[in-house]
């Protein structure tokens, strides 16, 4: 092989499933002509990393799956040395894919009450099942970044929770469980993404804290990993003054921080991997096409991830890089396809999920996650108030009637007659935008039932959307459900009471 097609090897691109014949030809093409190493699926182009915020495009969603199987087969076809897929799928398929297995969010895992490590490493085992039989050979995940900031616009729901060595634990947990199931895994986004107020997808985050600090809670996960022999790890798009001498260069084509800090000090010899190039944090820096392919290289990445200029990155990198510097790099890519069995690639079937199991999981996980995070639960006390006919509910945020509604069996009558009202809230949004996607004029209504009237609060989705409904000791009690899943909702229901309807 060649120096170009060396450096090729390096390049995973941005693959979207819902897209044009013109645009699957054009990555058909970009695949035998530049030789490329891998592709990252995203759903399409309106749902790819840069638009994070900004899911409002209409399609037509049907058979995306399908599709993906599809279109693997196909650019695997066109491919003279087997492409290493890749998906972002930080709850699995589910995040890319509708009608897939989805598993609950890095946070709700945070709050599983027992043998948390145990069961974190067997959803990952089960979302690399899902990943291994549909043709895809790395997950870029778990998300590694420890959430400190609690008004943190990108990570929130995405990170295990605001402690280093909790995070620490279930991220390596995640990580190994993948690894479990014959796929690669990834830590992310080094040097740590959790104490940021801007989103890297639309701007540069900086982290203003000494390297002490940092030592102490942002690369502690990192430094758990690499001491237990991680071999991938994503770096983000955020600068941190404190590591780079005081320059505001994002950590992605910093060499200070990836080939001195993390390969150097920190004593990781695995695969680098940067986060999508495409993003704004870094994107606007280097109008010159292939020159931000470049620095990122020479910063010390070992796979590209999202290139809009593949060609000239190649070309700027074939340039400027020594024969031995491209040699290292290849062979590192190279033994990563290896080790994943990405070489012995043949063409896949649609597989089937076992929908059975997966209920079971979920059943299971929320059993261990759902709690009564404030104030008391009497069953008996709200089976005399249903009796007597006292006992309120009212649901938010719900388009028709929830599982949950139907779970309790409470009889219709008029709310201001109750003397104990349960409040069910379904959080529209996992994402912090829009108050979570909450209405205001709703909002009041939940913090003025809360100060007149007992309430007892079911919370379904991102905690950190609690804020936003008041002053939280005006509610009796308050239960933390995490997710909308239907077996959430069954155990939610459970805890309330004694009489209900069959699950």
């Amino acid at each position: 092989m060649n120096k170009n097609q060396k450096i090729a090897q390096l390049f995973s691109p941005a693959a979207f499933i819902h897209d044009t014949e013109e645009n699957y030809q054009a990555i058909e093409t970009l695949v035998h002509e530049q030789e490329i190493g891998g592709l990252t699926f995203f759903h399409s182009r309106h749902s790819a990393a840069a638009n994070f915020e900004k899911r409002a495009e209409v399609l037509d969603v049907s058979g995306t799956f399908e599709k993906l199987i599809g279109l693997i087969n196909r650019y695997q076809k066109a491919a003279s040395i087997p492409l290493l897929i890749s998906i972002d799928g930080e709850y699995g398929l589910a995040m890319r894919i509708e009608n897939t297995p989805q598993y609950p969010f890095a946070i709700t895992l945070g709050a599983l009450k027992k043998d948390a490590a145990r069961w974190v490493e067997e959803v990952g085992f089960r979302m690399g099942m899902d990943m291994k039989r549909s043709g895809i050979h790395l997950n870029l995940a778990p998300c590694a970044d420890v959430n400190t900031n609690p008004d943190n616009p990108v990570i929130g729901y995405r990170s295990f929770g605001n402690q280093s060595n909790k995070v620490s634990q279930l991220a390596f947990a995640a990580y190994s469980g993948m690894k479990k199931a014959g796929i690669g895994a990834c830590l992310k986004h080094f040097p740590g993404h959790g104490d940021t107020a801007t989103d890297s997808h639309l701007g540069l985050p900086i982290l203003h804290k000494s390297k002490a600090e940092l030592q102490a809670e942002e690369l502690l996960p990192f430094q758990y990993g690499i001491d237990r022999g991680v071999e991938l790890i994503m770096v983000g798009h955020l600068a941190v003054p404190a590591l780079t001498g005081g320059e505001n260069i994002p950590a992605s084509i910093s060499r200070e921080l990836i080939t001195d800090l993390l390969k150097g000090e920190m004593g990781f010899k695995g695969v680098v991997i940067s986060d999508a190039l495409n993003m704004k944090a870094v994107a606007n820096m280097y109008p010159e096409p292939g020159e931000l392919e470049w620095q990122a290289f020479q910063a010390g990445n070992d796979i590209l991830c999202f290139s809009d200029y593949v060609r000239e990155g190649i070309e700027k990198i074939a340039q400027n890089a020594s024969e031995l510097e491209v040699d290292a790099v290849f062979e590192k890519v190279m033994g990563l396809k290896t080790r994943l069995g990405v070489l012995e690639t043949h063409p896949i079937a649609v597989p089937r999920f076992d929908w059975e199991s997966h209920s079971q999981l979920q059943k299971e996980l929320a059993e261990n996650y759902v709690s009564v995070t404030s104030g008391k639960i009497i069953p008996e006390e709200l089976n005399k108030l249903t009796e007597a006919g006292k006992l309120g509910y009212r649901e938010f945020f719900t388009v028709s009637p929830s599982l949950f509604s139907q779970q309790l069996d409470l009889p219709f009558f008029p709310i201001e007659e109750a003397e104990k009202v349960i409040l069910a809230v379904f959080v529209p949004s996992h994402k912090p935008l829009n108050q979570f996607g909450m209405d205001q004029t709703v909002l009041n209504e939940i913090r003025d039932l809360a100060r007149t009237k007992p309430c007892i609060l079911v919370h379904f989705g991102n905690p950190l959307a609690l804020k936003h409904l008041g002053e939280l000791s005006d509610f009796e009690a308050i239960v933390c459900a995490y997710q909308g899943f239907e077996e959430t909702q069954s155990v939610a229901a459970k805890k309330l009471q004694y009489k209900i309807s069959s699950s």
